[in-house]
């Protein structure tokens, strides 16, 4: 399972979310998703820890904690939803099909 890290200051590095994670067990994957357009970061992030015991006591400790001037939001990550389409970000064909 992976955690999901909302409220995070823009400026964060995947450095500094390991360290804070790593206080409750080991860390084994850090994601830090950004915009395709601007390559800023999306203000949102994934960790990844070696058990569930890890992930529920850094969940109850960092949920609601103040870090780099915001109150974190810490829980467990979600299943990506399927939005549909393809991969190119679509549904549709562009032109009409009458065949």
């Amino acid at each position: 399972m992976s955690i999901y890290v909302g409220n995070l200051s823009y400026e964060v590095k995947d450095d500094d979310l390991s360290a804070v994670f790593a206080e409750y067990g080991t860390v084994k994957r850090v994601q830090l998703p950004t915009d395709r357009e601007t390559g800023r970061m999306r203000g949102f992030g994934f960790v990844e820890m070696s058990t569930d015991a890890e992930e529920d006591a850094a969940i109850t400790a960092l949920d609601g904690a103040e870090w780099m001037g915001r109150d974190l939001k810490v829980n467990k990550a979600k299943p990506r939803e399927d939005r549909g389409g393809d991969r190119r970000g679509g549904g549709g064909g562009g032109y009409n099909r009458n065949y």
